[in-house]
């Protein structure tokens, strides 16, 4: 599904590269846990995957289609959901964002949005005004709307920060079942806790590094070593938990 290799991002004016020399591979249908410290690198890579930024150098291929000049192909199939939903919602209300997804004279649209609300338990707001929703209603739109366009790779950017349990339980439901559907999944986050237990594998960077690449029980003891905090079972008993 994506390989890198020797993958290498430089942003302009800058002589150090955000991204030095990557090399991993993930097969279709993983979960993985994308993990490092602030200024690791995890935000640049998410915007290459997503066809937002070109490779400076290396090679960097995304369901077959090669990352260099095919910005546009990427983008098409690979799904980013940012950790600020605010940035990321257009419409007025959660009917006119999801309904932004596709053509005006689309006649099959408002059938398909209003199935994907209800997955996301959001038709009751159908008409609502988006700045009513709360943080973790805003976030599932975000995400519902991502599902739209059936993307081959969904990258979720700390989909966990700022929601309470309740909707954290509910991301973790939805993780779980676009991992039934076979979608790959990158989630990029500080803290294991929540999500480690569905991961099939993980990626750790270290200013701009690969510094591993794997199944989590792999890693998790040198994570330490690169300022991230294993999860207290593997600390405990170098074990992982089911989580909630």
């Amino acid at each position: 599904m994506i390989t890198a290799e020797n993958l290498s991002f430089t942003y302009r004016g800058n002589t150090s590269p955000a991204l030095n020399n990557l090399s991993f591979s993930i097969p279709k249908g993983e979960l993985v846990c994308l993990c490092g410290t602030n200024g690791s690198g995890k935000s640049t890579l998410f915007s290459l995957l997503s066809g937002l930024q070109t490779p400076s150098s290396g090679t960097l291929e995304v369901g077959f289609i090669i990352a260099k000049g095919n910005e546009q192909q990427l983008r098409a199939q690979s799904a980013l959901v940012l950790q600020d939903a605010d940035l990321q919602i257009i419409g007025s209300t959660v009917a006119e964002d999801m309904m932004l997804a596709f053509p005006a004279n689309d006649a099959d649209a408002e059938a398909t949005c209003r199935a994907m609300a209800e997955r996301f338990s959001l038709l009751d707001h159908w008409d609502s005004p988006v700045h009513a929703l709360s943080y973790g209603q805003k976030r599932k739109l975000c995400l519902a709307v991502s599902l739209l366009s059936t993307p081959s790779l969904l990258l979720l950017d700390e989909p966990f920060s700022g929601l309470d349990y309740p909707a954290m339980l509910e991301m973790r439901s939805i993780m779980k079942a676009n991992k039934k559907l076979g979608l790959t999944q990158i989630v990029s986050v500080h803290d294991l806790e929540p999500v480690i237990d569905l991961a099939d594998s993980m990626i750790v960077l270290h200013h701009g590094e690969l510094k591993g690449t794997g199944v989590p029980e792999g890693l998790l003891s040198s994570l330490l070593e690169y300022g991230i905090r294993p999860p207290y079972s593997w600390l405990r008993e170098h074990t992982i938990s089911p989580w909630g």
